[in-house]
């Protein structure tokens, strides 16, 4: 009978595992451990929106809350408050300063300019922008041309205003943008030689709107003076010598002269050629019959002319057509009350054209090479590739300038007060400026302002919001 394991915990070895070592083996029987006990689990300490320590942060926090407070808070919660009082502040009023700020007509018509710049302004310096942006990356001076499209964005607007308002002005001389209009104008309807200038002897001549024609009709062969006034001296064509006394034509033509009738110094005879008197070089002549033109001339320096190839058995009026005294164009009325509103947001589409560009430009960067350089492997032309591979990954940018140029639209003030002139700053009127006008002006109306300026505020928070969450979008 086998034997088990009984001697001092000492377990024998069964001889067939013996027999399979060579050898006896004798194995300690083992105890069992206790396992090392565990750590305790700390759960991670929840951060705070402010930090690990919010009351440290709020330490930090608290010199710029203050100043947020008193520099942001307070006058928006006083500026409320104070609308619902009367114009001097001693009288509660409630809702009467909007419901009256809403029946005026200034208000009104700011409300609609308002309207306008935020429907065209953002919009234009936008597409404007993304254009510049586009070709700045395809042309040589890239550097140079995004600098000088940038560079109004570092003066003032008020200077802006300065600057705009002498471009501007109605003359020529002083004006850039009429002296570049009257200079096209002018190029493509050349002002007449005698612009002013009218007849001497009006009981020969007559108007025939614009122009003047002989009262009396000539045969051929004979001659016929013209004399005309107040024409300037310095206006005189500088080719001009001595007028002379037309000779009686030949067959079939009609001579006179066309002179100044004017003798310096006083004296002379009305309707006749003296010694001192200039003629008019250069001035058109028509020979009319039966409201047809039948022949034509051009004086001579002397102020003579001659209208040859007439029929001799018909008589003919002389005229000198309108071209002679038209006037030189005298520009674009820009600040008038129907284009002062346009020339004002050009003059904001000068400014901002170039923040635009840039913000778009560094769009423009961040789109991956490798995807446009694959729709044009494709086959899509330059058009196909901007407007649909480069516009859609432009759309966030393109937002966010587009929102920022709508808020600062919104508040454009200094623009409007120092271009438009007096005479037509009520057609140019925007919320901003009205604001200014009734709490400042004349009016002195610290309750119907404070009420515009909760209206400018109300009009301003929602694209302010807009703004910030796409900001918060973008970063999460």
């Amino acid at each position: 009978m086998a034997e088990g394991p009984t001697q001092g915990g000492v377990d024998q070895v069964p001889p067939a595992a013996a027999a399979a070592g060579g050898r006896s083996v004798l194995a300690k029987r083992e105890v069992p451990q206790e396992a090392p006990p565990r750590p305790p689990i700390v759960p991670p300490r929840r951060q705070h929106a402010l930090g690990y320590n919010p009351r440290l942060a709020l330490f930090f926090l608290l010199p710029a809350l203050v100043l947020l407070g008193a520099l942001m808070l307070y006058p928006i919660w006083y500026t409320i408050g104070r609308s619902l009082f009367d114009r001097a502040g001693d009288s509660f009023v409630g809702i009467d300063n909007y419901r009256r700020m809403f029946e005026l007509d200034a208000t009104r018509r700011a409300i609609r300019n308002n309207a306008i710049w935020v429907v065209s302004a953002p919009t234009l310096a936008t597409g404007i922008g993304l254009v510049f942006a586009v070709l700045a990356e395809r042309v040589r001076w890239q550097t140079a041309f995004k600098v000088a499209v940038f560079m109004p964005m570092a003066i003032s607007l008020l200077a802006a205003g300065v600057i705009f308002r002498l471009v501007y002005e109605q003359d020529p001389d002083r004006g850039l943008a009429n002296a570049v209009a009257t200079s096209v104008v002018d190029a493509v309807r050349p002002p007449g030689e005698l612009a002013g200038g009218r007849p001497s002897q009006p009981e020969s001549v007559r108007s025939t709107g614009g122009g003047y024609e002989t009262r009396r009709a000539f045969r051929p062969g004979s001659s016929v003076p013209i004399g005309l006034v107040a024409i300037p001296p310095d206006e005189i064509p500088s080719d001009a010598v001595r007028a002379r006394s037309p000779a009686r034509g030949g067959p079939g033509t009609l001579t006179g002269t066309v002179w100044v009738d004017f003798t310096r110094g006083g004296g002379g005879t009305p309707g006749v050629v003296d010694p001192t008197e200039q003629g008019l070089p250069g001035v058109k002549v028509e020979a009319i019959r039966a409201g047809d033109v039948a022949g034509s001339a051009t004086t001579d320096p002397d102020g003579t002319f001659a209208v040859s190839g007439l029929d001799r058995s018909d008589s003919y009026r002389i005229a000198l057509p309108s071209s002679n005294f038209r006037e030189p164009y005298g520009g674009v009325t820009w600040l008038g009350p129907t284009l002062v509103t346009p020339s004002i947001i050009a003059a904001f589409l000068w400014v901002w054209i170039g923040f635009a560009m840039i913000v778009i430009g560094a769009g423009l960067a961040a789109i991956p090479r490798e995807v446009l350089e694959a729709a044009r492997t494709d086959g899509a032309n330059e058009w196909q590739v901007f407007r649909r591979v480069t516009a859609p990954l432009l759309r966030p940018v393109l937002l966010v300038v587009l929102v920022t140029l709508v808020i600062n639209v919104l508040k454009i003030f200094d623009l409007v007060f120092v271009i438009a002139p007096p005479s037509s700053q009520r057609d140019a009127n925007v919320v901003a400026l009205e604001m200014w006008r009734v709490s400042f002006g004349g009016a002195r109306d610290q309750g119907l302002g404070s009420a515009l300026s909760v209206l400018l505020f109300v009009l301003v928070v929602p694209a302010m919001i807009y703004n910030i969450r796409r900001l918060r979008a973008d970063r999460a």
